[in-house]
């Protein structure tokens, strides 16, 4: 790993040790981060990130300097994005974790700040050239709670997602919670297309807020589509149109099957579109 990080405000180094002995966010998950896409050397969507990790803030109870908004995180940001020479596309993924001390119970609820920036090989959207396999993750369900749409260090459940589609064959396979609802992927949200209607899992069915979720929401508003927040079955799964996944990187990954259930992917494009005509201009 070449290039720096961003601790603190200080560029280190990334190919050594930088974070220190007892980071909560190591020993506990006791964290929050964001990631986020680099178009054209700048990051994107960053005010929707900064949002949603303000919530996640408030929700574990840490202790920010009142500093932490926006326009901070983007100069920090877009130092590191120069210093590792990304001037097209790239990601970067911004932590926030409690300081270390205490064990369970925290000595205090000051926090560290971290980011990594990293060039990948696409500058725009671009959907994928071939359609993804799914099917659901059968072995854990994801709880509902307060913390169910934040993205907290404790990733297991999706880890562990990834691995087991891994070993069937598969790209990615679907969560679900507790009532059996579908509610998202193992890196991404979920969106169902019936005839020309999108319909995405709520928040209170326990979907990570993703903030490339709500840039669909909002960008199939603003174009006259329809969009229910509701529960997803198989059923629907099977009755559906299209089915696509979205993430803050990769903006829009269509699927091209569930089981035997094949799909097509006309909406899908139709988003990387708008995405596109959105964040990638020069």
């Amino acid at each position: 790993m070449s290039g720096f990080v961003n601790f603190n405000g200080m560029m280190l180094p990334a190919d050594q040790y930088s974070i220190m002995a007892g980071n909560r966010a190591y020993l506990y998950g006791d964290g929050l981060f964001e990631s986020i896409r680099v178009i054209n050397g700048k990051a994107i969507n960053l005010e929707n990130h900064c949002l949603r990790l303000q919530e996640g803030i408030e929700a574990l109870k840490l202790n920010v300097p009142a500093y932490y908004c926006t326009s901070f995180f983007e100069e920090e940001i877009a130092k590191l994005v120069k210093l590792n020479g990304i001037t097209q596309g790239g990601r970067v993924r911004l932590s926030v974790d409690r300081k270390p001390g205490g064990a369970f119970l925290p000595d205090n609820n000051h926090v560290d700040f971290y980011i990594e920036a990293y060039p990948i090989k696409q500058n725009n959207f671009e959907l994928n050239e071939k359609g993804w396999k799914i099917n659901l993750y059968e072995d854990i369900k994801k709880d509902i709670s307060p913390l169910s749409a934040y993205k907290t260090k404790n990733g297991l459940i999706y880890i562990m997602a990834k691995l087991s589609a891994q070993e069937k064959g598969l790209d990615d396979l679907l969560i679900q919670n507790y009532k059996m609802g579908i509610i998202e992927g193992a890196s991404a949200n979920l969106f169902v297309v019936s005839n020309g209607v999108l319909y995405t899992p709520g928040l209170d069915q326990g979907p990570l807020g993703g903030t490339m979720r709500m840039q669909i929401i909002n960008l199939a508003l603003e174009n006259e589509v329809k969009v229910y927040e509701c529960n997803i079955s198989p059923q629907n799964l099977l009755v559906a149109d299209e089915v696509f996944l979205t993430n803050a990187i990769n903006g829009v990954i269509w699927v091209e099957s569930y089981r035997t259930k094949q799909y097509k992917n006309e909406i899908a494009k139709k988003f990387v579109r708008l995405l596109n005509a959105k964040w990638a201009r020069p």
